[in-house]
């Protein structure tokens, strides 16, 4: 799903062709930030940019409803893709778990997208990490299903996000590798310094060796609007300042 991030933060110009066309539905992608760094903001704009290719609907799984949305763009308002995104609350893990067990079973179009927001809520149920691997691979495994019915190359594509806590001790750390392995693909938000009114962050997109690293410049505007600009030089390095919590990852 790197190449759908990309479009997203491309503003709508092409991406570089990938010789697998099956590769990015097969390769899921982790979304991570701190706090507030537009983590449901850019998962509802890849469910916009997909929900307007002519594929099938969205998935979009997260524990409470949005309270407004995060995107004020003329796609977020077009009520023909809106109608494609299809949300879902799972209160717990529990009912997460089930929700995923019984994707089988659902009936109408398959999703061409299946997104999870604030993974680290589900984590935080005291989840060891067992349990964590577990709820990982059944993502996978879901998004996997929902790809068989319509063959290679226009499968199902799978994004999660998650918190990154801005002190993380070694049980985080253990985690996120532990996660890391399921997700081969990663973009990383870094907390920049603000301009007047707005939040601002670079977003480091890491394919997993499917495409070139790229970056960009994300500021969020007072009232929620979100501009993207390309970052000046193309050397993110997500490996680079994790255990700052100023200058790394957020």
């Amino acid at each position: 799903m790197a190449e759908t991030l990309r479009r997203v933060l491309g503003r709508g110009r092409a991406a570089e062709p990938v010789e697998d066309s099956a590769a990015e539905a097969e390769s899921p992608l982790l979304l991570l930030g701190g706090p507030g760094s537009g983590k449901t903001a850019l998962l509802f704009a890849a469910a916009l940019e997909v929900a307007g290719d002519g594929r099938g609907p969205v998935l979009f799984l997260t524990r409470r409803p949005l309270q407004s949305l995060p995107n004020r763009t003329r796609a977020a308002l077009d009520p023909l893709r809106l109608q494609k995104i299809r949300f879902q609350y799972p209160p717990s893990t529990g009912e997460l778990l089930q929700l995923l067990c019984s994707a089988h079973e659902a009936r109408g179009p398959t999703p061409a997208l299946l997104l999870l927001d604030g993974l680290e809520e589900y984590l935080a149920e005291d989840l060891g990490h067992q349990e964590a691997a577990y709820l990982a691979a059944l993502l996978l495994d879901t998004a996997a299903h929902f790809s068989h019915p319509v063959g290679p190359g226009r499968g199902c594509g799978l994004i999660v996000a998650l918190q990154i806590p801005e002190e993380g001790d070694s049980g985080d750390a253990l985690q996120l590798s532990l996660l890391q392995r399921y997700f081969p693909a990663q973009c990383w938000l870094h907390l920049e310094a603000p301009g007047p009114g707005q939040r601002c962050f670079r977003a480091c997109l890491e394919p997993g060796g499917l495409g070139p690293r790229a970056e960009w410049w994300v500021a969020f505007q007072p009232d929620g609007e979100m501009t993207v600009t390309p970052w000046p030089t193309q050397s993110c390095d997500p490996n680079s300042n994790k255990g700052s919590s100023t200058g790394g990852h957020p």
